[in-house]
Order: structure tokens, then C-alpha cells, then sequence
């Protein structure tokens, strides 16, 4: 066992943190995600929620500072869902930056397309609507250790 891993970080999840590099694209996909179609390297975690996820992730995986960081899949034209969980992210990634970090929404298709170059693609049973989030790792500075 180690000390500081959030119970929710497996060990095939925690390998892929370490492997990915400045720039590279985690994405956690809903219930709902077509992950295994989109994923160059596939986790599972079935079971869990993407915040939660989101939040044990964000403890080890510093976020990129470019305006696009934290993307999120754009509600369909027409779709009265209103996606109430792109709150708690928003709270969840200015808690882990410690300063405010934009939540971009990205088209469906464009955002599947980014997908499939996405480092890895997290699957989730995650019931909440439009709640799949990419996000852009940043550098571990001197600070950060």
C-alpha cells in the first residue's frame, strides 16, 4: 500500500497518471460515453461517479493553464438539460488549481473527436447528463512537491 493515493486510483490509473506528460488528455466519460470506442487506452471504473473521480484524480494530476483545460461535452441545440454537475466540477478544479479555472464546452462530435487523441478515456457510471469532462495536464512545478 502507499500513503496519499485515494482509494478510487487503482493501479492501472495511477501507472496511467505517471505516463501521461504535459499536455496529454484524460477523459472521464458518463454512463452514457461510447468509451470503449473512443479510447486509445481504456479504464474502468464502474461503480463511481466522475466528481469523486474527478476529485481523487486532481490530487495527483496537476491542471494545464491554457484556456481550454477543462472541456466538457456542449448540450445538444434543443435539449432542455440543464447539467448541474458542471458546478461541481467547476468547484472541484478551482479547489485543486487553487484559482479559477474556465470549463469550455465543446460541441458533440468535436468533442468525440478530441476523444480518440485523448491519452486515456476513464469509463464511469456516472448517471448525471452531459457530465463527460476532458482535461489537459499541466506541469508539477518545484511547488507542488
Amino acid at each position: 500500500m502507499l500513503k496519499g493515493i485515494p482509494s478510487l486510483i487503482s493501479p492501472e490509473m495511477l501507472k496511467i497518471l505517471m505516463e501521461m506528460g504535459h499536455g496529454d488528455e484524460l477523459v472521464l466519460g458518463d454512463g452514457n460515453f461510447p468509451a470503449a470506442s473512443c479510447a486509445k487506452r481504456l479504464v474502468r471504473a464502474d461503480g463511481h461517479g466522475i466528481s469523486s473521480f474527478l476529485e481523487a484524480v486532481l490530487k495527483l494530476f496537476p491542471i494545464d493553464t491554457s484556456a481550454d483545460a477543462v472541456t466538457v461535452m456542449q448540450v445538444d441545440p434543443g435539449d432542455p438539460v440543464v447539467p448541474g454537475i458542471w458546478e461541481d466540477y467547476k468547484q472541484i478544479v478551482q479547489r485543486a488549481a487553487n484559482l479559477p479555472v474556465p470549463i469550455v464546452a465543446l460541441e458533440r462530435s468535436a468533442f468525440y473527436e478530441r476523444c480518440r487523441n485523448a491519452y486515456a478515456v476513464v469509463a464511469t457510471s456516472e448517471s448525471a447528463l452531459y457530465a463527460n469532462v476532458m482535461i489537459r495536464k499541466g506541469i508539477v512545478t518545484s511547488d507542488d512537491q
